[in-house]
């Protein structure tokens, strides 16, 4: 199942130019631009180690070169403090400097941008939602459902984000769209180019919708399935970065 699923939505195009953010940000800045910010927002916490390199390229969905040379350039600049040894690795320092951060911010036009995104995707989710409580076959299910339990086990934001996409991209799959499923995997990437990390705790309350939305599926319950689908987009614009920025403490939905 997994493999019909790659087979159908292709590489993600995530790294490419034109998903960078309005105001054309390199691949690295980008990158930086997302970890400074949930150090910022205080969903990275002082002191807190981040996956290995490898991870926080497949969880931000980005080449292994661009993560190492963002990591790299964070650490350069004392945001970010790199370990050898055992019990080693990249670790958000436990006084990142400000100056720094303030730097690694989203302008409004890219706030903007991010507000729209969610709300295109939030059409396409609707419309694949309602066309995978009619199309999707058990074994599609079963394996939605097997994403949801390694969501639930995931141990950082890496790990999840890797499963979520997997699941919403079977989702899409399972509508037996067609060439529209491309559109909507065109979507997601430029959307999840603006992916921040997130406490695994948020990100496991998170995982009931998708919990929820298999239920609905077993069922054929098409008008259920839906609710759940744009509640679970629609929450995005105060829970991604643009609904973050403005609040003074950590909650994040």
């Amino acid at each position: 199942m997994t493999r019909q699923l790659e087979d159908a939505t292709g590489d993600s195009p995530i790294d490419a130019a034109p998903l960078l953010g309005i105001d054309r940000r390199s691949a690295i800045d980008a990158v930086r631009l997302r970890i400074g910010m949930a150090i910022s927002l205080g969903l990275l916490q002082p002191g807190e180690k981040l996956p290995d390199q490898q991870d926080v390229a497949l969880g931000l969905s980005v080449s292994p070169i661009t993560a190492r040379r963002a990591l790299a350039s964070l650490a350069d600049q004392g945001v970010v403090v790199r370990r050898r040894g055992r019990g080693g690795g990249t670790f958000v320092a436990d006084e990142p400097p400000q100056n720094v951060l303030k730097q690694l911010a989203a302008s409004p036009a890219e706030s903007l941008a991010v507000n729209r995104l969610v709300d295109r995707r939030l059409l396409f989710e609707c419309a694949v939602t309602h066309f995978a409580a009619v199309n999707a076959t058990a074994a599609q299910l079963d394996e939605l459902e097997r994403l949801t339990h390694e969501m639930a086990g995931s141990t950082n934001w890496s790990e999840y984000h890797q499963a979520d996409e997997m699941f919403h991209r079977l989702v899409a799959v399972c509508s037996g769209l067609g060439a529209a499923v491309e559109a909507y995997n065109e979507a997601l990437a430029e959307l999840y180019a603006y992916f921040i990390p997130y406490p695994i705790e948020f990100l496991h309350e998170s995982n009931r919708d998708h919990v929820a939305l298999v239920n609905a599926l077993r069922v054929g319950d098409d008008r259920g399935a839906v609710e759940v689908s744009r509640r679970h987009v629609d929450v995005l614009h105060k829970t991604m970065f643009m609904g973050l920025a403005g609040r003074g403490d950590r909650q994040t939905g």
